[in-house]
């Protein structure tokens, strides 16, 4: 008797890819192990396994979900190309949080798809921002949908089963755009990534946002005309839910890439309820935050961070001239709480990096200088990393330089922050890159290294943690020419996947020269290793490093009486501290050693 027939399940494949961009030389920067997760891609893997586990294209239709972050893996073009032929080419790649410099990758990338008949949609920052401030599409935009190529602008939860509904019946849109209606993130689908794309990322690292959007104005950022200034929460219910699940695929450290968590209204309940499942339940949870430089005001705001497993803390210094402050419209920022702000985190054992922005108007090389001086003395910060002040697609800041039509570089993918893309009013391009390039070994030469070392051996964190945190960060641009935020361990280069329009080198030249630049590296890298551990054992053997002091541990007077250089620097600066005196209430003004009037009488 013959059996009755099974009909096999009709397929429709989502393929979620996060490019990467290419170096000077067109090469992908890609890793062995990765430092920074992607948010956007956990996020879209989360609503894909939601509508899989949903069966949105009916139960006859089972959704296969690949995901792909470049910066850790090399992307199987072909394999990709033949899984999606041989299902009669049904399915959807998604380039997803794609960035101004990931957008010529991934287009690149569109192209050999797309030429397959595939569909292919872009979505993220560079596509937002655009669409959110520009009275036009830009070229790349325009040449991406001359392709075929599906835009998308906006976030995609309550979107992203559209999106792969109108794939499936061949009705995509040129563009869509969800910008003027942004959903709320309460009870929403949550951010995941598997065991095996987590093991890529340093530490099995995930990555989350308890909230989106930022109250600021600042004038370089994009992530207010891209996520909004209305802020939106998760809950703290969410937030438990999601490390549950990371932890039970071997997750235990976090990256919380909200703009600023101190602004998150929901900050305190999300770190009681991480503090309950360390100290209850013994869950080794550990933190990365980012911070406004006013976050210690906060009541228990840093007590909380430090207790729920807050390990390192990234705060927008941006710059020490308050008129720059002004001038990016980051007001906000005051120089005269910079020191108390990163005192408080020492106290607490957190390790603190800054951002510092290179191109303000009133930079010189000679200011420039000057003020990283200032920040090796007067504070007490333990990683410092700078940035080339970029006008992003998405900023205010890009927005004027367009409507004025003013020159900037047509190649999206030199927008990294690390390249001069625009004109400045006291500094040649030239100047302006090398002054970048200075900054870095300025701020790491060996002399503030053991400064920086000497002081983590007095308060603050492990100094020998310290010293793999300084190897690392400055180790990736001295040695690999690398933003450490784009970085990661053991460089890969491959040598078919080059930029589009850049000639494939011939076997022999690619492999010799990289056998050297392997070989160069490793050997850099053991050099400077050895470096910072000799000064390392060499403060640690120093019986006078426990009672180690400099004018960045002095204590932060109440009442900004300290006299500092930081305070002197320009008439704006003076006028700042001038106001925050003023401020303070005669019975709190603090006598010499620290001591108030109301308590020394």
């Amino acid at each position: 008797m013959a059996q009755p027939s099974i009909a096999c399940p009709r397929k429709f494949f989502v393929e979620l890819i996060k490019p990467s961009h290419y170096d000077d030389d067109g090469y992908i920067i890609q890793w062995w192990r990765s430092f920074l997760p992607s948010n956007s891609l956990a996020t879209l893997y989360g609503l894909a396994l939601s509508a899989q586990q949903r069966r949105i294209l009916g139960d006859d239709v089972e959704i296969g979900i690949e995901a792909i972050d470049e910066t850790t893996a090399i992307i199987p073009v072909r394999r990709i190309i033949r899984k999606f032929r041989r299902n009669g080419t049904r399915g959807l790649v998604c380039f997803v949080g794609v960035q101004t410099n990931q957008f010529a990758r991934a287009l690149d990338l569109a192209r050999r798809f797309v030429a397959e008949g595939i569909k292919v949609v872009i979505g993220g920052f560079h596509v937002s921002g655009c669409t959110s401030m520009l009275p036009e599409m830009t070229a790349e935009l325009k040449e991406a949908q001359a392709l075929g190529v599906t835009l998308f602008a906006g976030e995609a939860e309550e979107r992203f089963d559209i999106l792969v509904r109108a794939a499936y019946d061949n009705r995509l849109e040129p563009i869509y755009n969800f910008l003027n209606d942004l959903p709320a993130l309460e009870h929403q689908t949550l951010p995941f990534l598997p065991r095996n794309h987590v093991r890529h990322y340093f530490g099995n690292t995930g990555c989350f946002d308890a909230g989106r959007g930022c109250p600021f104005n600042c004038s370089f950022c994009t992530i207010i005309n891209v996520q909004g200034r209305k802020s939106r929460y998760r809950t703290a219910d969410d937030v438990e839910q999601l490390i549950r699940t990371g932890l039970a695929h071997g997750v235990n450290n976090y990256f919380i890439s909200d703009d600023d968590f101190a602004r998150n209204r929901n900050w305190e309940a999300i770190l009681d309820r991480i503090i309950q499942l360390r100290s209850k339940e013994g869950f080794k949870i550990h933190l990365t935050l980012q911070v406004d430089t006013a976050c210690h005001k906060i009541p228990n705001f840093v007590n909380k961070a430090a207790r729920a497993g807050c390990r390192r803390v990234f705060i927008g210094l941006e710059s020490i001239n308050p008129e720059s402050l002004k001038g990016a419209s980051k007001g906000q920022n005051r120089i005269t709480e910079y020191r108390a702000m990163l005192q408080a985190w020492r106290k607490a054992k957190v390790l603190t990096y800054a951002g510092y922005i290179i191109g303000f108007p009133s930079d010189t090389p000679e200011s420039v200088e000057r003020d990283i001086r200032i920040i090796q003395r007067e504070l007490p910060i333990d990683l410092l990393e700078f940035f080339v002040l970029t006008p992003l697609p998405g900023s205010k800041d890009h927005q004027s330089l367009y409507m004025n039509g003013t020159p900037m570089d047509s190649d999206v993918n030199r927008y990294d922050a690390e390249h001069v893309t625009t004109a400045h009013p006291a500094m040649t391009r030239e100047q302006w890159q090398a002054v970048y390039d200075f900054a870095w070994h300025l701020y790491y030469s060996p002399e503030h290294v053991e400064t920086l070392l000497k002081r983590a051996t007095v308060n603050g964190p492990r100094p020998a943690r310290l010293a793999s945190m300084i190897f690392y960060f400055y180790g990736c641009y001295s040695i690999e020419g690398i933003h450490p935020l784009q970085g990661g361990f053991l460089r890969r280069k491959v040598r078919r996947q080059r930029r589009n329009g850049m000639p494939l080198e011939s076997p022999l030249p690619f492999y010799a020269r990289r056998l050297r630049e392997i070989v160069g590296t490793l050997t850099s890298g053991l050099r400077l290793r050895l470096q910072i551990e000799r000064i390392r054992r060499r403060v640690a053997r120093d019986a006078a490093s426990v009672n180690y002091t400099d004018t960045a541990l002095a204590p932060a007077l109440s009442d900004y009486s300290e006299t500092l250089e930081m305070f002197e620097t320009s008439e704006s600066a003076r006028q700042m501290v001038a106001r925050a005196r003023s401020r303070v209430e005669p019975s709190h003004r603090l006598r010499p050693g620290g001591v108030t009037s109301a308590s020394a009488d």
